[in-house]
């Protein structure tokens, strides 16, 4: 066959290939959402402090995606490492992750909250969730208190299957709700 003739037809060919990946690729996938409803409650204690707050996922093979880390950042309107030292009270999370971990995280990190619903919103593909095999997982959000208490409440779930789940902790954590949207 003529060399002419097979460049014009892989010209053709790559031209129609980089055409269908334009308009395909054009076209936004949906990316699915991966919310996290956080109740911290408002305790009648003598002397309150805010706790501190990790929520992070685990697989099916026990591998774990650190979503958020709430801790003492400042401390007198200044950046502090003091409130480092305290994150080994999250002591699930410090064995599973924290131990390895370098603080701050961007996009990860952040101070302690009051109480109230606090909500996070992940987007698969994007940091701190990346991207999720399909299976079964497992919410982890554990809070540990200065002269407190500690508690981890866990909620199971499948990726990408849409719903809602909700547990509630006893006395560190009020309501803990996730909500799936592939």
């Amino acid at each position: 066959m003529d060399k002419f003739l097979m460049r014009s037809r892989r010209v053709k060919f790559s031209f129609i290939a980089f055409f269908a990946t334009t308009l395909f690729g054009a076209i936004p996938a949906q990316a699915a959402d991966l919310t996290v409803s956080v109740e911290i409650p408002a305790l009648t204690v003598a002397e309150y402090h805010t706790p501190y707050v990790s929520v992070w996922l685990e697989n099916e093979k026990g591998d774990s995606t650190n979503l958020a880390v709430w801790y003492q950042l400042e401390e007198r309107g200044q950046k502090s490492e003091k409130g480092e030292e305290w994150l080994k009270d999250m002591r699930q999370w410090w064995r599973r992750i924290g131990r390895e971990t370098d603080m701050p995280v961007d996009g990860v990190s952040g101070a302690t909250r009051k109480p109230g619903k606090h909500e996070l919103v992940f987007t698969e593909g994007k940091a701190p969730l990346g991207k999720l095999a399909k299976g079964n997982y497992v919410l982890l959000v554990e809070a540990a208190r200065e002269v407190g208490g500690r508690e981890l409440v866990k909620i199971p779930f499948e990726w990408p299957v849409a719903g809602e789940q909700s547990a509630k902790g006893s006395t560190e954590l009020g309501e803990i709700k996730l909500t799936v949207k592939p």
